[in-house]
């Protein structure tokens, strides 16, 4: 199992005399300036020291990794003589400016961090106990995070060296101990702090590899607010954070509670919140609303007044726990208690009954089309989108019951349903096995929440009195079934009958055209004359066969294939060589015995006329 080197942090706060030396960012006490009275001295400004603006940052980005990550990362707190809280920290108090520097130097604590990352978590037991015969897949990363006054590049040198040393010595006593695991992978990150108004003895370095087990970068800051920002981008570095900035929140002003004024609340959440910005090609980076971060980005959402009606709502494509980055500002206080205030008086968390919620509109999910009836009927709608609360009003139940007896009222006048018939052959069900449908359905739903209140019972209630019909309600029932039945009866003797017709005629083409293949394999009759009078019986030719035309209606199968096979057929036979050479549709005989006088000759030579 991989653990990356956020999986532990350890924070090395140096208390060497120099931190104790003032910052030079003044911070204004005197803030009651307008009702301070006559002869009233202002208090003057103070400063913090380089102690306190350091364990402030420091402890800023703890909160901000536990408040996202509250679980798997852990964050270790090491200065001399110090624990890992707020309050510890406080009373150890500032540096003493007096102290010899040998005795507090910050070498202890790197010494001490490195100790820490080598000792196993219970998330890394945990996995080596699971995998027990793979225990050298379970990886064992770290990152320290020293805020210190350095001397000098070389001064960071030796403390880069000191680290170096002991993640050696460390790694050879882990080798040997159950209880410890070799350091695989070390991250430095050595901040430099000096206060304002002076120059920087140490240079910026970005991150550099030291040996395959360090790695080593310098930050050389400006104490105070520069240091904050700067710690609140190494903390969205280091745990992949992304920032957020919710503009145009109307908050009432303090002074003036009938005014309203808009503010900007910057958040910090995890990158992967911004994923569907990026596949759908809507996100806009935008410079942070903060005064000193212009170095980091941030995605800009306007504020849009909470909805309660289901069509204006967007939908849900993810949920991540967020850190307000400037936690103390009155628009990130009303924000977050804005956002908690959506918890119950029941104490459910919101995830809890937003999973709930969940569960009860998806209790009866039909997953296609042809599988339901009730969500294809807009008379429905009502109780469908009501059913699925968890508590019903009085209100709801009345409109509940009313949609019941308008389905009745359509049952009554048989209006028809939507009933779905694919892959069915036929009209589909009857009329009354429609409603059967419906009515089956429709008490699936409201028994699947019948349990949530004593009114959803009620709603039940309605649906089972009126699925019971009176006697009479029956017997109309039964006559509309007849009359159905005697409807589709008529239809089919009408396709019957024209099916028939189709057939006689199709039989009847048949004929003729077999009639005709006969006559023409026979002699034509011989012409005395020109003058001689045309045959009584002549026969039409195949070409003068008229086929019947497109019968109105519908048409066989059968029908079609015979006109076709006719078709076909006509054009198969040799037409007569008289007839093609014919003048008037009359053809003269025997043309090559006359002499060239226009005179027949018979076999004893005599002609004849």
């Amino acid at each position: 199992m991989m653990f990356s080197v956020s999986h532990k942090t350890a924070f090395v706060v140096d208390h060497c005399p120099y931190m104790a030396e003032s910052s030079r960012q003044q911070v204004e006490c005197d803030v009651l300036t307008k009702s301070r009275g006559q002869g009233m001295i202002p208090l003057a400004p103070v400063s913090k020291s380089l102690w306190t603006c350091a364990v402030e940052c420091s402890m800023e980005y703890c909160r901000i990794l536990y408040d996202v990550y509250p679980l798997k990362k852990l964050v270790i707190c090491f200065s001399p003589g110090q624990n890992r809280l707020m309050s510890a920290l406080a009373a150890v108090g500032p540096p003493n400016p007096q102290e010899d520097p040998e005795c507090c130097s910050v070498l202890h604590g790197l010494v001490a961090a490195v100790e820490s990352l080598c000792k196993i978590t219970e998330y890394q037991h945990e996995a080596r106990t699971t995998l027990m015969d793979t225990a050298d897949r379970v990886a064992n990363r770290g990152r320290i995070i020293c805020l210190t006054n350095a001397k000098s590049d070389t001064h960071v040198r030796m403390l880069e060296d000191c680290v170096q040393e002991t993640i050696l010595e460390q790694n050879k006593m882990a080798a040997g101990s159950d209880r410890l695991m070799p350091i695989q992978q070390c991250e430095l990150v050595l901040v430099h702090i000096f206060p304002q108004g002076e120059d920087t003895l140490v240079s910026d370095r970005p991150k550099k590899e030291v040996s395959s087990l360090l790695t080593s970068e310098v930050h050389s800051v400006r104490a105070g607010r520069h240091l904050a920002t700067k710690l609140n981008i190494l903390v969205q570095q280091h745990f992949d954070l992304a920032s957020t900035t919710i503009t145009n929140i109307p908050m009432k002003e303090e002074q003036h509670a009938n005014t309203s004024a808009n503010y900007d609340v910057e958040l910090l959440h995890h990158r992967d919140a911004h994923l569907e910005f990026f596949k759908s090609g809507d996100l806009h980076m935008a410079g942070s609303t903060s005064r000193d971060s212009g170095l980091k980005e941030t995605v800009t959402l306007k504020w849009c007044t909470p909805r309660t009606n289901s069509v204006e709502l967007h939908y849900c494509t993810g949920a991540y726990r967020i850190s307000p980055t400037d936690v103390n500002s009155r628009p990130s206080s009303c924000l977050t208690n804005f956002l908690l205030n959506d918890a119950e008086a029941s104490g459910k968390p919101p995830a809890e009954r937003a999973k709930a919620q969940l569960e009860r509109y998806t209790r009866y999910w039909p997953m296609i089309i042809s599988q339901t009836t009730i969500f294809n009927m807009q008379a429905v709608v009502p109780l469908a989108n009501l059913i699925v609360k968890e508590n019903l009003s009085e209100e709801d139940l009345l409109t509940c019951q009313k949609t019941v007896y308008n389905l009745v009222d359509m049952e009554r006048k048989n209006d028809p349903l939507p009933i779905s018939t694919v892959g069915s052959r036929g009209k589909g069900p009857k009329r009354d096995e429609q409603y059967r449908i419906m009515w089956n359905e429709l008490e699936t739903l409201v028994k699947t929440h019948v349990a949530g209140s004593e009114r959803h019972q009620r709603v039940l209630d309605c649906i089972v009195a009126c699925r019971s019909k009176p006697p009479e309600e029956e017997e109309r029932k039964k006559r509309g079934r007849k009359r159905e039945d005697k409807e589709d009866k008529a239809e089919k003797n009408i396709n019957k009958d024209s099916e028939d017709k189709s057939w006689q005629e199709s039989e009847r083409l048949k004929g003729a055209v077999e009639r005709g293949k006969e006559e023409q394999g026979e002699s034509e009759v011989i012409k005395d004359s020109p003058d001689s009078p045309e045959p009584l019986n002549k026969k039409p030719r195949l070409e003068e066969i008229q086929l019947p035309e497109k019968a109105k209606g519908p048409v066989s199968l059968l029908t079609m294939w015979t006109n076709r096979i006719t078709v076909a057929n006509s054009r198969k036979h040799q037409e007569f060589a008289g007839r093609i050479s014919s003048v008037n549709n009359k053809a003269e005989l025997y043309q090559h015995l006359k002499d060239e006088n226009g005179m027949d000759l018979h076999e004893n030579g005599k002609a004849t006329r």
